[in-house]
């Protein structure tokens, strides 16, 4: 007698968005976490003074709002309210002027001036189409046909480019140093191939969707996940730390939103040993080092586009990007990290006390290095915001190992579920047309260790759902067929 139709363990964006579509399917669903809240990478707390309100991991998503997963799901029902900086991003340079990622693929040419046709050209073919290129983008490359092929290849034509290489259709330097900052959150060197296409599909989605964060903070992506799940009759359990699969209720799936190490830890004997050694030699990659600020007034930026964008890239040349990316993926600290900045309370002062501003930064770090990065960070944020440190009233300071102890799926401070270098992000965590799935028929992967890899997009819960359905429950979609004399009763994980 199984006791529910589904298990998922994990309650991150992916861990829901895969019990989320189970439980659409009609199927019982039931999730265990870990640590006391749900969320994973999309928490968000009082890291450093009470009113202060952090994001513990992610904070800004733009593949979040283009999502095709959460755009099937009602999460403005259940409470996410996108909050729409004027710019989604901009990137200063040393002179006061920077580069901007603006909604309007217009106002970001004249901003690159002589760069400005060439990135126009690179992008244009695609406006538009976000809802065709997306999802088959968002996926594992040899699970099945793409929807539109044709769009897909002439995608895939510029983002099979290391962005090293796309940086060539440029003539001047702004371009480069926007496209290496956008290729740079895939945290490898930009001579890796397919982080052109990191940084192309990022700059599509500002287009698209824009780069918004949810009102009052990431834990609201998470909350509506959980609220529209508890809604289909689903069950959620945290504070269950769960070492090995048999402690967990006899069910037909295991969903595991955990690293492939983890995965084989929990199966054990249910894996043959040559992929539990796989699992277990998993490469990771470098790691994050990030600091949460709680300030007394805004950053003092010298570009004044950098006042008007929710997000700032801190790099002021493709060449000192690509520098600080090959120093931490080489294990040494970079002198002048490359820094992805967000400051949400300039534009949803739910976020910290009148006056006061939150600040969410991070840099490159070797996996597992025990320094501090912290100098380093406020050298290039005072380069382009002279006098920030003065506004400062108290940091949280989060190196790698602080935050693989807030989550274990950042193994060594590893935000991206894996390294992404030689094609490891389209081919994770093994070579295999169904990623997702492993040599036992019950138990089935979800976390960013699969594609399409890390960010708060629901997409590998979502593909790993899809493969239980047509695996395991022999649904096609996510509506349920009902069995011949049978019904199924959402929720109870019985068929009568």
């Amino acid at each position: 007698m199984v006791e529910v139709d589904a298990v998922v363990v994990g309650a991150g964006p992916n861990g829901l968005t895969a019990a989320v579509t189970l439980a659409r399917a009609g199927l019982g669903v039931r999730v265990y976490e870990a640590a006391p809240e749900i969320g994973g990478g999309t928490r968000t707390e009082e890291l450093t003074l009470p009113g202060f309100r952090h994001d513990v991991c992610s904070a800004v998503h733009p593949l979040g709002a283009g999502s095709p997963a959460f755009l099937g799901l009602p999460l403005e029902r259940h409470g996410v309210t996108w909050v729409e900086p004027p710019l989604p991003l901009a990137h200063p340079f040393p002179d006061g002027s920077a580069a901007i990622l603006a909604r309007s693929v217009e106002e970001t040419s004249v901003a690159l001036g002589r760069d400005g046709p060439a990135y126009r050209r690179l992008v244009e073919p695609f406006l538009g189409h976000w809802r065709d290129l997306a999802p088959d983008v968002l996926r594992a490359p040899l699970d099945g046909l793409p929807a539109h092929p044709l769009l897909l290849a002439r995608f895939g034509v510029r983002a099979a480019a290391p962005a090293a290489l796309l940086a060539r259709l440029f003539r001047g330097e702004r371009g480069p140093a926007l496209l290496a900052g956008l290729a740079a959150h895939a945290i490898a060197p930009l001579t890796t191939p397919a982080t052109g296409g990191i940084a192309l599909l990022f700059a599509l989605a500002a287009h698209e969707v824009g780069w918004p964060f949810p009102a009052g903070g990431s834990q609201a992506i998470a909350g509506a996940l959980a609220d529209h799940l508890r809604s289909l009759g689903g069950r959620i359990e945290t504070g269950r730390h769960v070492r090995d699969l048999g402690e967990l209720p006899s069910a037909r799936a295991y969903l595991l939103d955990v690293m492939p190490e983890h995965l084989a830890a929990l199966a054990g004997p249910r894996l043959p040993d040559r992929f539990a050694g796989r699992l277990r030699r998993y490469r990771h990659g470098p790691a994050a080092f990030k600091i949460d600020y709680a300030l007394s007034g805004p950053v003092p930026w010298t570009a004044e586009a950098c006042r008007r964008a929710g997000t700032v890239h801190i790099g002021p040349s493709s060449a000192e990007i690509g520098t600080a990316l090959r120093a931490a993926y080489d294990g040494s600290p970079p002198e002048r990290p490359f820094l992805i900045v967000a400051q949400p309370s300039l534009f949803d002062p739910s976020r910290a006390p009148a006056g006061s501003h939150v600040l969410w930064v991070y840099g490159h770090a070797p996996r597992g290095w025990p320094g501090d990065l912290t100098g380093a960070i406020e050298r290039q944020i005072e380069r382009f915001a002279p006098g920030f440190t003065d506004l400062v009233l108290a940091r949280a300071v989060s190196g790698p190992a602080a935050i693989e102890a807030r989550n274990p799926n950042n193994v060594g401070g590893d935000i991206a579920g894996g390294a992404c270098d030689h094609l490891r992000l389209l081919f994770r965590p093994t070579l295999a047309r169904v990623p997702y799935a492993t040599p036992d028929p019950r138990v089935f992967l979800c976390s960013s260790a699969t594609p399409p890899g890390p960010g708060v997009h629901g997409m590998c819960g979502h593909h790993a759902a899809r493969t239980a359905l047509r695996r395991v429950f022999r649904l096609a979609g996510e509506e349920v067929r009902r069995p011949c004399g049978g019904s199924r009763t959402p929720g109870t994980g019985r068929v009568g």
